[in-house]
C-alpha cells in the first residue's frame, strides 16, 4: 500500500512542478498577447476538462506506440514506447491537468493589468527582470491555486492513468487504480479506507482554496 501512495505522490509532485514551468510562458502569452487566434490556443489548452479521459487516453496510446512518428526519434536511444511507463504517465498527467495550471495563472496575470510592467519599464528594468520581480510576485495566488488544483487533480485521475499506465504494481499503479482493483476483488474494507482518505484529501484541498481566496479578497 505504501508503494502505491508513494507512486501517487511522486506522480502528482512531478506533474505539478513540470506543469507550473510549462504553463507559465503559455499563460503569460495568453494574458498579454492581443492576437485574435489566442482563444483558439486557449480552447485547445482547456479541452482536457471536457474531453472524456478514455478519448484522451486512447489517442495518447496511439502517440506513445512504437510505430508512432512521435516515438521514432527516441528509438535511437532505446526508447520504443512510453505506454505503461512512469515517464509516459507523467506526460499524460501533464496533458490532462494542463487547464488546471494554465487557467489560474493566466487569470492572475490578467488581473495584474499592464500598469506594473509599464512602471517597471520606465525604471529601465528589462522584460525578464520585470517579469521575475513584478509579475511573478503579483501572480503568486494564481500559482498557489494552480499548484493545489494540479496536485489534487492528478491524485484523483483514473481513466487516463489506467489506460496509459496499466496499473502495473510498483511502477504505474496509483491510488485510484488500486481502489478500482480492490472493488473488483470485493475487498471493500481496504477500498473504503483508501476512498475515505482521498475524500478527506479532496475536502482539505477545497477548504484550502476557499481560505486562500478569502484571504486574498481581504488583502485587496
Amino acid at each position: 500500500m505504501g508503494e502505491v501512495i508513494w507512486t501517487t505522490i511522486r506522480l502528482a509532485g512531478l506533474t505539478t512542478f513540470l506543469l507550473l514551468l510549462l504553463a507559465t510562458p503559455l499563460a503569460w502569452w495568453l494574458a498579454r498577447r492581443p492576437a485574435w487566434w489566442k482563444e483558439i490556443v486557449a480552447a485547445l489548452t482547456t479541452l482536457p476538462i471536457i474531453l472524456p479521459p478514455t478519448v484522451l487516453g486512447f489517442y495518447l496510446l496511439i502517440a506513445f506506440a512504437p510505430s508512432s512518428p512521435l516515438m521514432a526519434p527516441l528509438h535511437a536511444v532505446g526508447i520504443r514506447t512510453l505506454a505503461f511507463t512512469f515517464e509516459g504517465l507523467v506526460i499524460a498527467s501533464m496533458i490532462y491537468s494542463l487547464p488546471f495550471a494554465a487557467q489560474p495563472i493566466r487569470a492572475a496575470f490578467e488581473a495584474m493589468g499592464a500598469q506594473p510592467m509599464e512602471v517597471a519599464a520606465t525604471l529601465r528594468a528589462s522584460p525578464i527582470d520585470a517579469f521575475f520581480s513584478v509579475a511573478l510576485p503579483q501572480a503568486r495566488r494564481g500559482y498557489l491555486a494552480a499548484a493545489i488544483l494540479v496536485f489534487a487533480h492528478t491524485v484523483g485521475e483514473f481513466g487516463v492513468v489506467l489506460m496509459i499506465g496499466g496499473a502495473i504494481p510498483g511502477r504505474t499503479e496509483v491510488i485510484s487504480t488500486r481502489i478500482f482493483h480492490l472493488v473488483e476483488a470485493l475487498d471493500y474494507g481496504q477500498a473504503h479506507r483508501l476512498s475515505a482518505g482521498v475524500a478527506l484529501f479532496a475536502f482539505v484541498v477545497l477548504l484550502t482554496m476557499l481560505l486562500v481566496e478569502r484571504r486574498g479578497g481581504r488583502a485587496t
